[in-house]
C-alpha cells in the first residue's frame, strides 16, 4: 500500500507527483521519516533536515540495485558477466557458458567490484519461441534498474526492439558488441575503421527504430583489461549512482518544497487578516527590512541559521549563505529543470523603495501585496538552499 504524507489515512493509493510514490513500509522513506523531514522544513530547522538527509542518504548508497544482460541467443552474455566481474568462467561462482545455450532462466551474480549490485543473466531471445512482447513481459524487464543490450556478428531487429522497448519504458540502457578479438582477427580492415564500421551499424539499426542513441562499448569477452571495457565500468558506476540517487533528490527536494509552499499558504492568511504582529512579533509590519528578517528566521535561511548549517555539512560558515547570494538573482539549472524563484526587477522592487516608502501613501491592500512579495522571495531563497544542501548532501556520499 502507498500513501502520500499528508492524505487520509482510508487513501490507498497517493502521490506527492505523478512519477513519485511513496510506501508506508519503506524502511527509508517511511511515512514518519517524511513527517520529520516536514516538521523541519516548516520550523525553519536546517541542522535537522541535514542530519535526517544524511542519515537517507547512508541508506539509500546501501540499497540494491539491478542490472540486466540480455540479447540474442547465442551473443555471450554468460560470458560477458564473467567478464565484467573479473572472473574465469573455470571459477566457481561464474555464469555457465558453452556453445550450447546454457541459460535458460534468469541468474542473478554478485562481484565485489559492484558493490550492492545484482548482476541478472537473462534467458536469450530465442530460447523459447515466444514472442518479443512475452520475452519482455516474461523478462520483467521493469524491475531492473538498467539495461545491457549485448550484440555481436550483427545488430539485428531483435536488438532494435529490445532499445525501442527500453527507450519507452524510459530505462536507462547501453548496447555492448562483444567478441571483438574474433572480429579484429578476421577482418580485412585495419583495427580503427573496423571500429567505426560497426559502431555506425548499430548506429544506423538504432536510428532505424528512432531511438535516442544509448552509449555503445566495443570490448572482447576473451580480453576483459582492453578496449572499452574499462569505460564501461566506469560509465557503469557513475549511472548507477545517478540513478540511485536522482529519483532521491527529486522526491526529498519535492517534500521540501510542498512544506515550504503550504508554510507560505498560512502565512499569507495571517497577512490577510493583518495579524503579523500578533503572531510573529513584527513591531513596524510596514518596515519591510524588518518584516524580511522575521520571515528569514521563520525559515530558517537568516545568517546564523546559515552559518550553523554550513558547519553541520563540514563547509564554512558562509559557504551557504555566499551560494544563495549567487544564485537568488539569476536563478540556476540543474539536471534540466530550472529553480528560479523571482526575476531581477521584482526582487529590486521588493528589497529597495518599497522599504523607505511611507505607510500613509499606500492602502493595506498595497502593504499586504508588500509583505507577500517579501514572504516569496524568503521562500524561494530557501527553497534554493534546500535544494543545495540537498545535492551537497548525496555529492558528498557520491565521492566517499
Amino acid at each position: 500500500m502507498e500513501e502520500a504524507v499528508g492524505l487520509p489515512e482510508d487513501k490507498q493509493f497517493a502521490c506527492l507527483s505523478d512519477a513519485v510514490f511513496i510506501s508506508k513500509d519503506n524502511s527509508i522513506l517511511s511515512v514518519e521519516v517524511i513527517k520529520s523531514i516536514q516538521a523541519a522544513v516548516a520550523g525553519g530547522n536546517g541542522v535537522e533536515v541535514v542530519s535526517i538527509v544524511k542519515e537517507i542518504v547512508q541508506k539509500v548508497s546501501r540499497t540494491t540495485m539491478k542490472i540486466a544482460v540480455t540479447g540474442d541467443s547465442g551473443n555471450g552474455m554468460s560470458s560477458f558477466v564473467n567478464a565484467l566481474r573479473l572472473i574465469g568462467h573455470e571459477e566457481e561462482d561464474s555464469a555457465p557458458t558453452g556453445v550450447v545455450r546454457t541459460t535458460q532462466k534468469p541468474a542473478c551474480y554478485s562481484s565485489s567490484h559492484f558493490p550492492y549490485v545484482e548482476l541478472w543473466d537473462l534467458p536469450g531471445i530465442g530460447t523459447t519461441a515466444q514472442s518479443m512482447e512475452s520475452y519482455l513481459d516474461e523478462m520483467q524487464f521493469s524491475a531492473y534498474d538498467l539495461i545491457i543490450i549485448i550484440a555481436s556478428e550483427q545488430f539485428s531487429s531483435n536488438h532494435v526492439k529490445l532499445a525501442e522497448a527500453m527507450q519507452r519504458m524510459r530505462k536507462k540502457f547501453y548496447v555492448v558488441w562483444t567478441k571483438l578479438d574474433r572480429d579484429i582477427s578476421t577482418s580485412t580492415f585495419p583495427e580503427p575503421q573496423l571500429l567505426q564500421s560497426i559502431q555506425k551499424n548499430i548506429r544506423e539499426n538504432l536510428q532505424k527504430g528512432k531511438v535516442k542513441e544509448p552509449p555503445i562499448f566495443l570490448v572482447s569477452i576473451m580480453k576483459p583489461l582492453l578496449h572499452d571495457f574499462e569505460r564501461l565500468r566506469e560509465t557503469l558506476r557513475k549511472d548507477l549512482s545517478d540513478i540511485k540517487y536522482h529519483g532521491l533528490l527529486e522526491t526529498l527536494y519535492q517534500i521540501c518544497e510542498n512544506t515550504i509552499n503550504e508554510r507560505v499558504e498560512s502565512i499569507k492568511k495571517i497577512i490577510d487578516e493583518n495579524n503579523l504582529q500578533r503572531e510573529f512579533g513584527i513591531l513596524t509590519p510596514d518596515n519591510l527590512t524588518e518584516t524580511r528578517k522575521v520571515f528569514q528566521e521563520i525559515f530558517g535561511v537568516d545568517d546564523q541559521s546559515l552559518s550553523q548549517v554550513s558547519r553541520s555539512m563540514e563547509k564554512p560558515d558562509t559557504h551557504y549563505k555566499a551560494s544563495i547570494e549567487s544564485q537568488e538573482i539569476q536563478g540556476y539549472q540543474q539536471d534540466g529543470w530550472p529553480l528560479v524563484w523571482l526575476h531581477r526587477p521584482v526582487i529590486q522592487f521588493f528589497s529597495t523603495g518599497l522599504d523607505r516608502v511611507p505607510c500613509c501613501f499606500y492602502s493595506p491592500h498595497h502593504r499586504y501585496t508588500q509583505q507577500k512579495g517579501v514572504l516569496d522571495e524568503t521562500a524561494g531563497k530557501t527553497k534554493n538552499f534546500l535544494w543545495k544542501i540537498l545535492k551537497d548532501s548525496i555529492s558528498h556520499l557520491q565521492k566517499t
